[in-house]
């Protein structure tokens, strides 16, 4: 199963809780990519690495490469791809207060790395993720959008969630299908 969502929307969240009702694997595809000192990892062992987890049987992935997810493995294997879609200002909410608590908490986020106060106010995207996800937001629907009606993909079943509410509701039927 794939998890796909914009930054700050909560698919990560989503995801960890999914693969707990399924008892699988989760999978954060943002601690792969980032490696110590914010540094990427290379394109090629990315994807090598994500085809490596998903040749497994059951798991939960979450993130948006474009590369592993929409155009590679991820999709290919997946038989579900649930979209946390929910509306900008809910987002812009979401991942301004996340930011700041993981600033102010100095949180770890992946392989040592954290989120720096100078990042905060920046106007470059690839340096806030506030500004990433302000700027990502259509990109993400139009994608996600047209992906579910792409032929390629006719094998995926799309779940589209456009709420706090229908997540929940969601996963409590998740829930109840695993009794």
């Amino acid at each position: 199963m794939s998890v796909v969502g914009n930054s700050g929307s909560g698919k990560s969240r989503l995801a960890g809780r999914i693969a707990g009702i399924l008892g699988v694997s989760h999978v954060e595809l943002d601690a792969i990519h980032h490696l110590a000192g914010w540094e990427e990892i290379d394109p090629d062992e990315f994807l090598a690495r994500v085809e490596a987890l998903t040749a497994t049987e059951s798991w939960v992935v979450d993130g948006n490469y474009r590369r592993v997810v929409v155009d590679g493995p991820v999709w290919q294997r997946a038989d579900t791809v649930v979209w946390l879609d929910l509306p900008r200002r809910t987002v812009m909410v979401q991942v301004m207060r996340r930011t700041l608590r993981r600033i102010v908490r100095r949180e770890e986020l992946w392989n040592g790395n954290r989120e720096p106060l100078r990042n905060l106010f920046a106007w470059d995207p690839d340096k806030s993720i506030i500004r990433w996800s302000w700027t990502q937001h259509a990109k993400y629907r139009a994608r996600f959008g047209a992906a579910m009606t792409s032929p390629t993909l006719d094998h995926v079943h799309f779940i589209r969630l456009r709420s706090h509410d229908e997540a929940e509701r969601w996963l409590a039927h998740l829930r109840s299908e695993q009794r």
